[in-house]
C-alpha cells in the first residue's frame, strides 16, 4: 500500500482521507454515522476537507451485521495513502482475528497513521497490540468480554475516547460524536463541526466526557428483579421522591434489605443511587432544554436552586450554569 512517512500529519491544503476497514459483519450504524459526519462536514465548509473509503480484506462483497452486503472501495493490498484508519467492528466479536488484517494495521501503526475502532474495532487493535499505554473505549455490551481477553489494556465507559493518535468509540452515534470533536481540531474546525451537526439534526454534540449507559438489567443480569423494580420506581419518581421507608413498603423488603441490595449490586446506598438518578435527569435537561436552573430543579426533587447547584457541582465538577456556558464541543 503506498503509505508515505507524511501521513497522519496535517496539512490544510490537502484532502484528508478517511479510511474504513471492515469486519465481516461489521456494525453498520457507527461506520455511516462516522462517514456521514465528514461528509456533512464538507457540505459545512463549502469545499472538500475530507474523503472517505471502505477497505475490506479483499474486493469481495462484505456483509454487516444486519444481512447488507457492501462492495469495497479497496482492498488492504491497494488501499491508498491514509491519513486515519478505524476498524469498524464485528457484532458479534469473532472467535479470532484475520491475521492478515492485524499484520496490516501493525504496518500502519509503524508508519505513524493514527488508528481508531468503531463498536467493537477496539477488539482487532487490542489483538494487534496498539492499544497498549492508551485509553480505549467500545460498545458497554463487549466491555466486560474485552477486559478479560486483555488484562493489559485501558478500557473506559465513556462514549468515546481520543488519546493522541488512536481514537475509539462505543458505536452508534457515538461515532457521530467522536468525528465531531476531530473536525472540531482542524484549523477553523469548531464552526465547521457545529454547522456539519445542525446539518445531521444532532440536537447536542456529546463531549468524551460523557458516559455511556449500561442498561440495569445489563448490570444486575436476572439475577435481581426486586432491585430492577426498586430502580424503576425511583425513576418514575424524580420530582417527588420518595422515602426509603415507602420504597422499602412498595417493594415488601425492610429498609435493611434494601440497602444491602443497593450495597453489593450497585456499590451505593439507596439514597446515593436516587440523588444521582435526580442529577442525571437534571443534566439532560440542561443540556437538552432551555428551562430556567431554578425549574429544572424543582422538576428534579430539589427544594432549592442552591442545594441542587451543591449537589450538581460535587458530582459533575462544575455547577448547573457552568454547564450550560461549556462549550458544546468541550471534552
Amino acid at each position: 500500500m503506498p503509505i508515505d512517512s507524511t501521513a497522519g500529519q496535517s496539512r490544510p491544503d490537502r484532502i484528508k482521507t478517511f479510511g474504513f476497514l471492515l469486519i465481516p459483519n461489521f456494525n453498520t450504524i457507527g461506520c455511516a454515522a462516522a462517514m456521514e459526519t465528514l461528509r456533512m462536514a464538507n457540505l459545512a465548509a463549502k469545499r472538500p476537507l475530507f474523503r472517505s473509503c471502505l477497505i475490506a480484506a479483499s474486493h469481495d462483497p462484505i456483509q454487516a451485521s444486519n444481512g447488507m452486503r457492501v462492495v469495497p472501495d479497496y482492498s488492504i493490498q491497494d488501499a491508498p495513502e491514509l491519513d486515519t484508519l478505524f476498524v469498524v467492528g464485528a457484532n458479534p466479536i469473532p472467535p479470532r482475528n484475520d491475521r492478515q488484517l492485524i499484520n496490516w494495521v501493525r504496518r500502519l501503526a509503524g508508519l505513524k497513521v493514527p488508528l481508531g475502532g468503531i463498536c467493537s474495532g477496539s477488539h482487532l487493535l487490542a489483538s494487534a497490540e496498539l492499544l497498549k499505554g492508551y485509553r480505549c473505549t467500545l460498545h458497554w455490551e463487549d466491555i466486560e468480554r474485552v477486559k478479560e481477553t486483555f488484562p493489559g489494556i485501558v478500557i473506559s465507559n465513556q462514549l468515546f475516547e481520543l488519546d493522541r493518535d488512536r481514537y475509539t468509540c462505543s458505536g452508534g452515534t457515538a461515532a457521530m460524536d467522536m468525528m465531531l470533536q476531530l473536525i472540531a481540531r482542524e484549523p477553523g474546525g469548531v464552526e465547521i463541526a457545529t454547522q456539519a451537526a445542525e446539518l445531521l439534526l444532532c440536537d447536542r454534540m456529546r463531549g468524551a466526557r460523557e458516559q455511556q449507559r449500561i442498561p440495569l438489567r445489563q448490570k444486575l443480569g436476572h439475577a435481581q428483579p426486586k432491585l430492577s423494580q426498586i430502580v424503576a420506581i425511583m425513576e418514575a419518581n424524580l420530582e417527588e421522591p420518595l422515602e426509603l421507608e415507602e420504597l422499602a413498603q412498595l417493594n415488601e423488603v425492610s429498609v435493611r434489605q434494601l440497602e444491602r441490595l443497593f450495597h453489593k449490586y450497585l456499590d451505593r446506598t439507596p439514597s446515593q443511587y436516587y440523588l444521582e438518578l435526580r442529577l442525571n435527569r437534571a443534566r439532560d435537561l440542561l443540556l437538552r432544554s432551555e428551562s430556567q436552573v431554578r425549574d429544572i430543579a424543582l422538576a428534579c426533587g430539589f427544594a432549592s436552586p442552591a442545594h441542587f447547584s451543591k449537589c450538581y457541582s460535587r458530582l459533575f465538577g462544575h455547577s448547573p450554569r457552568g454547564e450550560r456556558k461549556q462549550s458544546p464541543l468541550g471534552s
